[in-house]
């Protein structure tokens, strides 16, 4: 069976180092051409996958069976409604959109023309948040009481661009960057919300959106998620606290996939998803604890599921629909730091 072609809007950081590695790793895919105007990207993309470089989305409609968005934000929903206008499934990185309602209508348009639509929400695959889901389910910590979450960051001085320097209309900040991934965790380990309070500020000169916002859920069942993302954390916290009624689990430092891509690192390589064991969570109590070896994150799972949504007709890897509940709860953030409530969700 031919390869699916893949066209991907977008060269920048998203593009270079968290799909195109991915795509061009995955059997069944190949990446057929990108999108981009920076000539020094052209020649990357041509080089390290073959890909044809194409000034314009408008040159991709011929050329590929799948489109992948890693634009900017505010060009998310546009990008993705002119490829399924033209036909295309398609995979959007997160943020799906600005609101919720945006994203439904991208919903809709995908289901009345039969078409795969999924978002790359990368760090349900990240393998600390892996092992903490496992020890949930497991039923290792008890009932869940509350989950704390971090994404933390040492940045005194920005380095500018748009997520730090554009306005609300860019979509840029930390609450739509690192939230959109602190609140889809939250929400797949413990489910739907009903109350949310945020604080969010912006700490640092020459910066337009947040870079310091902090979380608050409660959920249906009664948990509560506290979430963090900053990028004046000198000294960062824990990456997941998890407290039960029995145990909790700690785990410090990030997992390395985002890293190793960086680096080069091939994302089919054996050891490409591994913890260092240095690393490991600590599970237990006070008086008697144990390190847990990390599970393997898998990144390269997520473009192995589209694969097999347009090749077998599974279901995709990221159900939209649960993205929309994201969107709900970050918007209801917004909300809430705006006016200063607790934002109370039906």
């Amino acid at each position: 069976m031919s390869e699916l072609r893949v066209g991907l809007v977008g060269y920048g950081t998203a593009g270079a180092y968290f799909h195109a590695p991915l795509i061009h790793a995955t059997p069944g895919l190949c990446l057929a051409a990108v999108v981009t105007r920076n000539a020094a990207r052209q020649a990357e993309a041509a080089e390290k996958y073959g890909a044809t470089p194409v000034p314009d989305v408008e040159e991709l409609w011929d050329r590929c069976d799948l489109v992948v968005v890693a634009s900017p934000n505010r060009t998310h929903v546009t990008t993705a409604t002119a490829a399924l206008t033209h036909g295309l499934p398609v995979v959007v990185d997160k943020p799906l959109a600005r609101t919720a309602e945006e994203g439904r209508e991208l919903v809709r348009l995908a289901k009345e023309r039969g078409l795969m639509l999924t978002v790359y929400q990368n760090r349900r695959w990240d393998g600390d948040f892996r092992t903490v889901r496992r020890l949930v389910e497991e039923g290792r910590l008890g009932e869940v009481l509350r989950f704390e979450s971090r994404f933390e960051r040492w940045r005194p001085v920005p380095k500018g661009g748009w997520r730090e320097t554009g306005g609300a209309e860019e979509i840029g900040g930390l609450l739509y960057d690192l939230g959109s991934h602190l609140v889809d965790q939250a929400l797949q380990l413990l489910g739907p919300v009903r109350e949310v309070y945020c604080e969010s500020d912006v700490r640092r000169a020459g910066v337009a959106s947040d870079d310091d916002t902090f979380i608050a859920l409660t959920h249906a069942g009664g948990a509560r998620s506290h979430l963090w993302m900053s990028s004046v954390s000198a000294f960062r916290g824990p990456r997941f606290r998890v407290l039960g009624s029995s145990a909790a689990y700690v785990k410090h430092g990030m997992d390395l996939q985002e890293e190793r891509l960086r680096a080069g690192m091939a994302p089919d390589s054996p050891e490409f998803g591994e913890d260092d064991e240095g690393s490991w969570g600590l599970l237990g109590t006070e008086d008697a604890y144990r390190a847990v070896q990390t599970e393997p994150g898998a990144y390269l799972d997520f473009y192995r599921g589209v694969a097999a949504a347009l090749r077998e007709g599974a279901p995709p890897p990221v159900d939209p629909e649960s993205v929309i509940d994201t969107l709900t709860v970050i918007e209801a953030a917004r909300l809430s730091a705006t006016q200063r409530i607790v934002a109370h969700l039906t």
